[in-house]
């Protein structure tokens, strides 16, 4: 399993979600200066699920890389 692509498919992954969260975070931003508090702290709130789970992520991947090696 030497040259699986495991490893580097799940790092893109990993990659792609936070991007995805940070541009969904800059979104909440937007809304939230033009009045709609009530739809930026909903989008907020989900965002924290992204953050709750990015070390966990982040270090299981490098365990994971670790043992392909």
């Amino acid at each position: 399993m030497a040259d699986s692509p495991l490893p580097a498919l799940l790092y893109r992954l990993n990659l792609n979600i936070n991007a995805i969260g940070s541009a969904v975070e800059e979104l909440a931003i937007w809304v939230e200066q033009r009045g709609s508090t009530e739809t930026s702290d909903a989008v907020k709130l989900h965002l924290e699920t992204l953050i709750e789970n990015a070390d966990f992520i982040s270090e299981a991947l490098v365990e994971l890389i670790a043992r392909e090696d």
